[in-house]
């Protein structure tokens, strides 16, 4: 499993392009062969997806009942404006101009590495999400994390 890690301050060029920073390509030693895909986020953001973690996600989708009304506005509104990212020669990737404006990303942006994805904010947005940073943190985190059994894999 992919576990990407750091978060980075980078700029749009004027045609919309995005240089990956060399430590992340590091991180994803096949993105050249295999390739991305970018899509929207739940928030306000983007999402980048190494290609073989996509197809993943898409294999679970594929698995849900499309019978349901529900299912299939989830499974629409998720991959709305999906696109393939490649690196050129330069190592950018060229950002889908849909894509950029929903996330409201026209310059400044910053990747944040979260497990095997990247999210894409604009450097204002992602600035004022962490300003808001819940009151208290650890209140939250034994909320979301504290009252789960939890074991490791040897069932200890």
């Amino acid at each position: 499993m992919i576990q990407l890690l750091g978060e980075f301050d980078c700029k749009l060029d004027a045609k919309g392009r995005l240089m990956v920073p060399s430590s992340l390509k590091k991180q994803l030693p096949s993105v050249e062969q295999e390739g991305l895909v970018i899509n929207r986020g739940f928030e306000k953001h983007l999402v980048i997806y190494p290609k073989k973690v996509w197809e993943s996600i898409v294999a679970e989708l594929s698995k849900l009942n499309q019978y349901e009304k529900k299912t299939r506005e989830f499974i629409r509104f998720f991959t709305r404006g999906a696109t393939e990212l490649s690196l050129d020669a330069s190592g950018r990737v060229l950002l889908p101009k849909s894509l950029l404006e929903f996330a409201g990303i026209n310059g400044d942006v910053v990747l944040a590495c979260q497990f095997d994805k990247i999210e894409v904010w604009s450097k204002t947005a992602y600035d004022n999400l962490l300003d808001n940073e819940p009151e208290n943190f650890a209140n939250l985190a034994e909320e979301v994390m504290g009252g789960k059994d939890r074991r490791d894999e040897d069932g200890k």
